[in-house]
């Protein structure tokens, strides 16, 4: 396996990878050993021919007329998607929708775990949301650096998303899971990643028309 400078490969090839990765997992969980570029494509709905070509950009995996080792690829998707370790997540915003992504119970197992949750309301903060206790947004670079989270996910309202990614660029962070509704203004060095479900309805009720 042969990991590439990232600026060689294109985002949206990588974009693919961790679907390729869980649809791996969900055949390994069937009690597959072998499947093949046909299947993943149907099951995905690309081409076989796409999944070839995203998987040679990292050297090759499979052999012509016998598939790929679907462990073997697991464990190589893992390495080239640095999801063969646990990453620190820190989560800023302890309402409903930060408890629910504190409660999910599907981080660890694909390589994440929260281990610090801030907020500035008074009566959040002690509060237990999953293994964690909510912190004041006050102590954030001290956890960071404690913790040596690389890795935030932001769960406020709109009117304070942008204070909190300044905050936790101040802080170090250079990776950011955004599920406010806003386009965050950041250095370019930093990479953001948002999550808006109005979005994807949008997209879908055009459909519906």
């Amino acid at each position: 396996m042969s990991k590439r400078n990232s600026k060689e490969i294109p985002d949206i090839v990588i974009g693919r990878l961790p679907v390729y990765l869980r649809t791996l997992r969900l055949l390994a969980d069937d009690g597959r050993d072998v499947t093949s570029s046909q299947e993943l494509g149907e099951h995905l709905g690309i081409s076989s021919a796409q999944i070839r070509k995203d998987l040679s950009h990292f050297g090759e995996f499979g052999k012509q007329g016998t598939g790929y080792n679907i462990s073997f690829l697991c464990n190589q998707l893992q390495k080239i998607l640095n999801v063969d370790r646990i990453w620190p997540v820190v989560l800023v915003g302890a309402g409903s929708l930060g408890n629910a992504i504190a409660n999910y119970a599907g981080f660890e197992s694909r390589g994440f775990r929260i281990v610090a949750i801030f907020d500035e309301d008074s009566k959040k903060i002690g509060q237990a949301m999953g293994p964690v206790h909510v912190d004041d947004f006050a102590h954030l670079s001290r956890r960071i650096e404690e913790t040596g989270a690389q890795i935030a996910v932001i769960a406020v309202p709109t009117h304070v998303a942008q204070r909190v990614a300044d905050q936790l660029v101040e802080a170090g962070l250079v990776s950011i899971l955004c599920y406010a509704p806003i386009t965050l203004t950041t250095p370019s060095h930093v990479r953001v990643e948002y999550i808006d479900p109005v979005i994807h309805f949008q997209h879908m009720t055009y459909y519906l028309g």
